[in-house]
């Protein structure tokens, strides 16, 4: 099992910055790659984000050259910078991590964090 805490979302203006973190505990040996997703009221979850243990990252379109995921494999966690937010930003992200354990990959899901951009 993984277990994944969130922190750091808030309500900031349109062009304003946010960092969002997740640290990783328990089988984190078995953790290929975390991400973040979000969701907006009546929408679905959309990836946001990805890494991969060997470091490659994956953005949506809507959040490339304004996003950017990192992570700290010493303190087991995923950061994401989020400049220029705009109001669609708007939503609850959550950080997502994929274990593979007995042949099977399994996914793990944070509690959430509320990100609100007011125009």
């Amino acid at each position: 099992q993984v277990q994944l805490v969130e922190s750091g979302g808030g309500l900031v203006q349109a062009g304003g910055s946010l960092k969002l973190s997740c640290a990783a505990s328990g089988s984190i040996f078995s953790i290929k790659a975390m991400g973040w997703y979000r969701q907006a009221p009546g929408k679905q979850r959309e990836l946001v984000a990805d890494i991969t243990s060997g470091g490659s990252t994956n953005y949506a379109d809507s959040v490339k050259g304004r996003f950017t995921i990192s992570r700290d494999n010493a303190k087991n966690t995923v950061y994401l910078q989020m400049n220029s937010l705009k109001p669609e930003d708007t939503a609850v992200y959550y950080c997502n991590a994929v274990g593979f354990m007995a042949g099977t990959f399994v996914d793990y899901w944070g509690q959430g964090t509320q990100v609100t951009v007011s125009s």
